[in-house]
């Protein structure tokens, strides 16, 4: 790590118009860099680790130092190459070309597994990117949260009448995605009990304000459940324990679980907590990672199997995780059926997939200045511009209520083909006429409608069988580079472990500028398109009915 690189001061993004670099768009780089670290954002800061287990910001210490100085004194008409979070090179390009290119945990496919990987971590070689750890567009919990809210509320729509409330959802996992889902069934009037090994993650989302309660043991835990499902109010309890151990308690208990999931980092065996005392656990990763590897595989199989069965058992069972259920496949675990499709279903397939098919993901901004108000003025906005959109306004009200900012002011919102071209305009209007005190750093999650190939997750049983064609989230890249973008990048593995998935991230900043607004126009229509024609190419009919009606040009269908 080279820790004798680590700044003294710890390391939080610059608020203000005061730029240290020579562009907005290179000191946007480094602030929401910067952000990604910020102890309040990240989940291991002396480790450089944001979120998802391993998923860094850069490769150690040494190599971030050389990245800010590299961004201070990047040209208008330069561009810096960084390789799995080391700065490699420097090129002269244009001015309206992406300011970083970013490639993070690539391997050639045959040797694209967790074991290589991790030898050339070892060397110094390689970092694990995550999605938007190592991509510089993290935005702590929010970032996922509407995502969470809208599964669930999908969910509820399907199965319970259109609400949560009266119901418990059971799910795992109190880490920097995963304290989304107490909040998101809350916000969906449903009760929520998460189990998390690490007793601090829960308090530390209790004081974010993504979870209610902790419970002191289990029987408290379900003493509170029924309290508040007979009350049918949205509430959250946290329980400091081990999924693989509490789940197969409720099935004993014959306690009614309504929904089921998970959120845990099962991508890689080291970041997944086995059963047993914690500490012990803890110590045995650092003495024996290979026993620690053999026990967290056996808790993973024991906690995908008690989700098959509480699905059997009536509950409504999805994946959320990071490959909870691939993991226990390899373990040896029965997770298909005899067609080769999952015995419960991924969220993407089951709920978001016609989401994606209109070119809607989590789209994000951030607010460069640091102010909350230039946020709740882009909140106005939005509302203004959107007016019909009454789950938009749903959201920005539950939003505002709930979801405390963390390091720099941002908000996440699902917007699709030509709905982000129309606000990016008005994010970038708002700017110009000085309605917001600094430039906004616009971006989106890399699981977006067009940017990711994920069998395992978000192109889980896709309708043609292309589940893992990784062309889409590279020719992405490409065309955002084209379009305009300010800094691209390119990853292997997030949410679901190395060799696994391919995604690409993209961010653009709007400065107020002419010239920006018409890369925005370029840039925010390109990118939900990937999305448009991916599903189109893919045979879903909602996917070609909407490029027929705006306008996505298609050539097999013109």
């Amino acid at each position: 790590m080279y820790y004798e690189y680590q700044p003294k001061e710890t390391v939080k993004a610059q608020h203000g118009i005061t730029l240290r670099c020579k562009t907005w768009e290179a000191e946007a780089a480094l602030r929401m860099l910067e952000n990604n670290l910020d102890p309040a954002v990240s989940l291991v800061y002396d480790e450089l680790i944001v979120y998802g287990g391993a998923g860094r910001a850069a490769r150690n210490w040494k190599e971030y130092q050389t990245i800010v100085r590299t961004l201070k004194n990047l040209e208008p008409d330069e561009t810096m190459l960084v390789q799995s979070g080391k700065a490699v090179g420097v090129l002269r390009t244009w001015a309206h070309a992406p300011r970083v290119l970013i490639a993070n945990s690539n391997l050639v496919p045959a040797w694209s597994t967790q074991e290589h990987f991790d030898e050339l971590d070892k060397l110094g070689l390689m970092m694990y990117g995550q999605m938007t750890a190592g991509s510089w567009i993290y935005i702590a919990t929010q970032g996922i949260l509407q995502g969470t809210y809208e599964t669930f509320a999908a969910v509820a729509e399907r199965h319970f009448s259109g609400t949560l409330a009266g119901t418990v959802t059971v799910t795992a996992g109190l880490g920097g995605m995963s304290g989304a889902q107490p909040l998101a069934v809350t916000m969906n009037d449903g009760v929520c009990l998460v189990i998390e090994p690490i007793d601090e993650r829960v308090k530390q989302k209790m004081r974010e304000g993504y979870l209610d309660e902790q419970a002191h043991d289990l029987d408290h835990a379900l003493e509170l459940c029924e309290q508040y499902r007979q009350e049918r109010k949205g509430w959250s309890i946290g329980l400091t324990g081990n999924a693989a151990t509490v789940l197969p308690e409720l099935l004993e208990r014959g306690y009614r679980i309504d929904i089921v999931t998970d959120q845990t980092s099962a991508h890689d065996l080291l970041d997944y907590i086995p059963e047993g005392d914690i500490d012990a656990v803890l110590q045995l990763r650092k003495d024996n990672p290979a026993e620690f590897r053999r026990q967290a595989l056996a808790s993973i199989m024991k906690h995908c199997q008690a989700i098959i069965d509480m699905q059997t058992a009536g509950a409504v069972a999805l994946d959320y995780g990071n490959n909870l259920r691939g993991q226990a496949e390899k373990g040896g675990l029965k997770v298909r059926d005899e067609q080769g499709q999952f015995l419960y279903p991924g969220f993407v397939p089951a709920y978001i997939r016609p989401l994606f098919c209109e070119g809607k993901g989590p789209f994000r901004w951030a607010a460069l200045s640091g102010d909350p108000q230039d946020i709740l003025r882009i909140d106005r906005a939005l509302l203004e511009t959107f007016p019909d959109d009454k789950l938009l306004a749903r959201w920005i009200e539950k939003a505002q209520a709930k979801v405390p900012f963390i390091g720099l002011p941002a908000r996440v919102c699902w917007l699709g083909y030509g709905e982000r071209e129309k606000f990016g305009l008005v994010i970038n209007d708002l700017v110009a006429r000085g309605e917001v005190s600094a430039p906004i750093v616009i971006g989106r999650d890399h699981l977006d409608c067009g940017s990711v190939a994920s069998p395992n997750r978000e192109t889980e049983g896709m309708k043609d069988g292309s589940d893992a064609v990784a062309d889409w989230p590279l020719l992405n890249a490409l065309a955002n580079c084209a379009s305009g973008a300010d800094w691209v990048s390119l990853h292997n593995g997030g949410g679901v472990g190395i060799g696994n998935s391919t995604h690409s991230g993209m961010v653009i900043v709007a400065t107020g500028t002419p010239e920006k607004a018409e890369r925005l126009k370029r840039v925010l229509t390109t990118d939900p398109g990937m999305g448009i024609l991916r599903h189109a190419d893919a045979g879903y009919e909602l996917a070609q009915q909407v490029a027929r009606e705006r306008g996505v040009q298609i050539p097999a269908m013109e």
